[in-house]
């Protein structure tokens, strides 16, 4: 019965042609216009193969089906790479101003030179606004999410914290809005990537074990292996 059940369990497991499509359907259907995109991306690289095995003098015909494979190939290479970053975009819009969703792009979609944490290190205790701190070769950036006149003074309350404990490392603060001097949630690692570096790898660790050890983010208050939403009053005496 475990054996058989088992194997019930694996079998409804999607494979990885069938996530493809649900990718897919879900990039098309948050940006309808991404099909577009995807049919530049796999017929451009095939049509150059067929015109190349076509138009070049002295070719055979395992030539040409070299030439045309290629650009199958090619087709399919470009196609996937332009899902993944589509997909990626369309899923960072769904989440778009809910709160965490800066969260879940610092421990998802930043290189490994980046040290940070999903989780916010000051909160606006009304709006929900939240400051996040990561760590990198640019020095460290503070991360605004929700509406920044709320979080003017916790930014710079963390700024002058962080300026204190290490007082010779940059800090670079990103507000994530629909500003215009704002980034949208997708382009939050190429914003804070363009900075210049001022860190190297062993830097970039001792900075951010510092930081940690000496401050303290809102979620250390609650007691490890505590759930606040299912605690329960005590039994009356």
């Amino acid at each position: 019965m475990a054996r058989s059940s088992s194997q019930g369990t694996t079998a409804k497991e999607p494979g990885r042609l069938k996530q493809m499509y649900q990718v897919f359907t879900m990039t098309r259907r948050a940006d309808p216009k991404s099909v577009w995109w995807f049919l530049l991306a796999f017929v451009g690289p095939v049509v150059l193969g067929v015109l190349l095995a076509l138009l070049l003098p002295g070719q055979n015909w395992l030539a040409v089906t070299l030439w045309i494979v290629a650009g199958v190939l090619l087709g399919v290479l470009l196609f996937l790479i332009v899902l993944g970053r589509l997909a990626e975009r369309a899923a960072y819009s769904q989440i778009a101003g809910q709160p965490g969703a800066v969260g879940a792009v610092l421990s998802n979609s930043l290189r490994r030179q980046w040290r940070s944490s999903e989780m916010p290190v000051a909160v606006h205790g009304r709006s929900q606004a939240a400051v996040y701190r990561a760590v990198g070769t640019p020095g460290v950036v503070l991360i605004t999410e929700g509406q920044r006149s709320n979080l003017k003074r916790q930014v710079e309350e963390e700024r002058r914290k962080v300026q204190r404990i290490v007082p010779n490392v940059p800090v670079h603060v990103v507000h994530v809005d629909d500003d215009a001097d704002g980034v949208t949630l997708h382009k939050l690692p190429r914003a804070m990537n363009k900075y210049k570096k001022a860190l190297n790898r062993n830097e970039v660790l001792a900075v951010a074990n510092r930081l940690d050890s000496l401050t303290h983010s809102p979620a250390s208050a609650i007691p490890k292996g505590m759930d606040p939403m299912k605690a329960r009053a005590g039994r009356p005496r």
